[in-house]
């Protein structure tokens, strides 16, 4: 992927560095901790923080001083490529917005370790990136990547790409009101039916980066032969049934909240194709 050179953006909060996460009593929390409490988070409903700190054999987490924010290194080449994914989704959506004449907010990216503070409550590595509508900023620890490739057998900077565009597009859901919307039906639905709005709600964030990615495509042509493959080797590796498969052995269709494999690659697939916002109704449709 040809990413470099291209502008960054100056939305980036850097929350990394001493005191600037929350720590854990107990042992060190490594790459394996992480992922069993992602996972247990993800599909079991218990708190990623439970699950660490019955892991490590700690107490309660432990707060430390927040770090002030401020912009990433120049010469760290994993926040620089994240502030470029950023700058691009920054000039898509707002082109594609002002295409419908409305007006794009652009959110922040919080870059952070451990632990921060999120108007969702503390937001922790261990749940992976994550948006909070609540503060209009996409959260990410950047050990994910190399939790991708070490767990996951994921590589490739596309597929990097496609995590923070997939957070981005969960902004977009915000901002065109969608989430507010589901957010109500979910107030009036069994859990089941919450879960499948919740995956709905997750391949429309899939398509949404793959409309970024049809654009930013055109603008830049920086996608390069198996860039492709590797988000959707990502959109794969991140399903409900692989995940689930993986965990537990099962898979327990109730209970999905993202969606299978093959419908997360099928639908950042048709963003990809098509670049249009309207291709991304999830929500209409009976079979995903």
């Amino acid at each position: 992927m040809k990413w470099e050179g291209n502008r960054e953006s100056n939305n980036v909060e850097d929350r990394r560095g001493s005191g600037g996460g929350g720590g854990f009593g107990g042992r060190s929390i490594g790459i394996g901790t992480i992922v069993i409490a992602l996972v247990g988070s993800y599909f079991f409903g218990i708190s990623p923080v439970t699950i660490i700190n019955f892991l490590s054999g700690g107490g309660m987490p432990q707060q430390s001083q927040q770090a002030p924010a401020h912009a990433p290194p120049a010469n760290d080449q994993t926040a620089k490529f994240s502030s470029v994914i950023l700058g691009s989704t920054e000039d898509v959506w707002t082109q594609i917005f002002q295409a419908s004449g409305k007006q794009y907010v652009a959110p922040k990216l919080v870059l952070f370790t451990g632990a921060t503070p999120t108007a969702c409550g503390t937001g922790q590595t261990a749940s992976g990136p994550f948006y909070c509508p609540g503060d209009k900023k996409v959260y990410l620890d950047l050990s994910f990547f190399q939790m991708m490739k070490q767990r996951f057998n994921v590589a490739g900077d596309f597929a990097q790409a496609y995590v923070i565009a997939h957070e981005v597009g969960h902004h977009v859901q915000n901002l065109m009101g969608v989430m507010a919307q589901v957010d109500n039906l979910k107030r009036r639905a069994t859990e089941a039916q919450a879960n499948a709005l919740s995956v709905r709600v997750e391949l429309q964030a899939d398509c949404l980066a793959g409309v970024w990615a049809y654009h930013a495509n055109q603008a830049h042509k920086w996608l390069e032969p198996g860039d492709v493959d590797s988000a959707l080797n990502a959109a794969n590796a991140i399903g409900d049934d692989a995940l689930q498969q993986k965990a537990q052995g099962r898979v327990v269709p109730d209970s999905f909240t993202h969606g299978t494999s093959a419908q997360r690659a099928r639908w950042l697939k048709q963003g990809l194709s098509t670049g249009q916002v309207s291709s991304c109704d999830t929500f209409s449709p009976q079979t995903l």
